[in-house]
């Protein structure tokens, strides 16, 4: 029974080669669909390509078809090909479809030049009727000599009417920027009606600006806003509303954009230890006030 079973599974030289060959074969099928991309050139469907050929061979099919012989409006200009060519000088901007087709143009170009015309189009010299698409160059260099465009001439009485530009730009006045509202800021480049009620809002909290450069410090304005307003903008001495520190709360101090809360707090804590100010500099002697806050909060402070 074992020899039975070895002969039954032992293979001749050429069936071993041919199982090689065959689990070579199902091995390489295995892996086509995975290696078949890496070689295969990708192809785009260009939709745009699609439709512009199909209306080629559209308008292809359509001017091959033989024109049938009709008495319509639309045949009223229809160019016999045994029709008699006739040459003779003309306007091409006053010459009627009818006169084109006399001079040997296709009936299609020559309702070509009519839609052309009809559309403001116009014939200045000679040489232009060789834009028109459809006529041949052959036909252009025929019919040049040909063309004679009439100039016409402006009447004697004709006027040139000048109106004002309303447009043009006036020049702006220097704008004092603790008495000038929104609409006045409005007016200067670059600011709009946000900036403004910024602007306006931030003078109204400080008490007043003394200075021009003040204004570069409203919330939000850019830089190069600002340099193209400076120029217009002046500050006249006074104006100025200020916060005695010996008698303002807590919630006065605090709304200057210059003292906020912390500030603030710390002043009326020194105020109830030490007594009342006896002058403005002796806010200086509050550890967390550095000289460059004083610098600006001193126009605003009083002591009495």
């Amino acid at each position: 029974m074992l020899f039975s079973l070895k002969k039954y599974f032992e293979f001749t030289a050429k069936e071993r080669s041919g199982i090689i060959v065959l689990i070579g074969a199902i091995i390489l099928f295995s892996f086509a669909p995975f290696v078949y991309p890496l070689f295969a050139r990708k192809y785009v469907f260009d939709n745009n390509r699609f439709n512009r050929e199909l209306k080629w061979l559209a308008a292809e099919k359509y001017y091959n078809q033989p024109r049938q012989n009709n008495t319509s409006a639309k045949s009223e200009y229809v160019k016999e090909n045994n029709a008699e060519v006739t040459l003779f000088y003309f306007d091409p901007n006053t010459l009627n479809a009818e006169g084109w087709m006399k001079l040997g143009i296709k009936e299609k170009t020559a309702l070509t030049i009519q839609k052309y015309i009809s559309k403001g189009g116009n014939f200045k010299k000679p040489e232009d009727i060789g834009k028109i698409w459809g006529l041949k160059p052959e036909e252009v260099e025929r019919l040049v000599p040909y063309v004679r465009i009439s100039i016409s001439e402006k009447p004697s009485n004709f006027k040139v009417m000048v109106y004002p530009n309303k447009y043009e730009k006036k020049e702006l006045q220097k704008v004092d920027i603790n008495l000038a509202d929104t609409s006045i800021f409005i007016a200067l480049p670059g600011i709009g009606p946000g900036f403004a009620r910024r602007i306006v809002n931030f003078r109204t909290k400080l008490g007043g600006f003394y200075s021009v450069e003040q204004v570069a410090e409203t919330y939000g304005l850019p830089d190069s806003t600002f340099q193209k307003a400076k120029p217009y903008l002046i500050v006249k001495p006074g104006g100025i509303k200020k916060i005695n520190i010996n008698t303002a709360n807590m919630e006065e101090l605090k709304i200057h954009p210059y003292i906020r809360y912390n500030l603030a707090n710390v002043i009326v804590n020194f105020r109830n230890q030490h007594g009342n100010f006896a002058t403005v500099e002796d806010i200086k002697k509050i550890m967390i006030l550095s000289d460059e806050v004083y610098d600006k909060l001193q126009p605003y402070l009083a002591v009495n």
